[in-house]
């Protein structure tokens, strides 16, 4: 099988007839770096989705569609004559290959942090060799990614240098620091937006520590938080239904009886033994 009957290539051949300016898509053809970009994440954001609900036949369609992201970025560099998709696949195999020597190499790390610390070496000289001279422990952190994704890394390359709480009982004592000052903003007449929403975020930065210290994953965390709220709404919307009222229409009280009898029903699901 040739490069170009391959299945990449396919991919790549019509990626090229779908920008062609004469030939093409239109809507194709006006799309910059710029323009795709916010569908690069959404579409890395339903991989994880799909993982989540151990999907793997969406899996399967969605890393097709976030590998076409990848084919849409490169066919629009190696029109500017930039780099192409070859050259996007060499060079994470070079740097993966470089930043395992342990693996491809005659390396030995004693341990995880051993491995972790050489790691972040690797990519410090990487930065180094691109004349990227910010000497900062933080140096190399994207802007672009999730603002809890960036303040769980902030944290924990700020703990590399022993930054840290030493323990997860200050990390609580500042939470309710911050939710004292989130109330005393609250509280202000005039209010301030900014503080307000400064102090909101203090207060946000703060729950990112607590999970990196439980090593639970925030995004994964907030995903589910997210699902079982939208799952328990819904039973709320349907018990309404099936009562003949509408949601909107009862007070407050009725509506939290509704949240509790979902509750209710999901814990007797959680628990109830199959007959055998």
């Amino acid at each position: 099988m040739s490069q170009q009957d391959s299945p990449i290539g396919s991919l790549r051949s019509l990626m090229a007839r779908l920008r062609d300016p004469e030939r093409g898509c239109p809507w194709d053809v006006q799309q910059t770096f710029d323009s795709i970009a916010p569908y690069t994440i959404e579409e890395a954001y339903e991989v994880a989705d799909a993982i989540a609900r151990r999907d793997l036949d969406d899996l399967r369609d969605e890393l097709g569609d976030l590998l076409l992201q990848v084919v849409f970025h490169s066919r629009m560099a190696e029109e500017q004559g930039a780099f192409d998709f070859d050259d996007v696949a060499r060079g994470i195999a070079a740097k993966l290959e470089r930043r395992h020597p342990h693996v491809f190499g005659d390396v030995t790390h004693a341990d995880d942090a051993e491995r972790s610390a050489a790691w972040d070496a690797h990519k410090r000289a990487e930065r180094d060799s691109r004349g990227d001279a910010d000497p900062s422990a933080l140096a190399g952190i994207a802007a672009g990614i999730p603002e809890w994704l960036r303040a769980t890394k902030l944290q924990s390359r700020a703990a590399r240098v022993g930054f840290d709480w030493p323990a997860i009982e200050p990390v609580f004592e500042k939470l309710h620091e911050e939710i004292d000052e989130v109330r005393a903003e609250f509280a202000r007449t005039p209010r301030s937006p900014e503080r307000l929403a400064d102090e909101i975020g203090d207060l946000l930065f703060v729950c990112v520590n607590i999970a990196r210290h439980a090593r639970v994953d925030t995004g994964a965390a907030l995903r589910a938080a997210n699902s079982k709220f939208e799952r328990r709404f819904r039973r709320m919307e349907a018990l309404a239904t099936d009562r003949a009222v509408r949601l909107e229409d009862l007070a407050l009280a009725a509506q939290d009886a509704l949240w509790d009898e979902a509750k209710r029903e999901e814990r007797r699901d959680c628990t109830r033994v199959p007959n055998r």
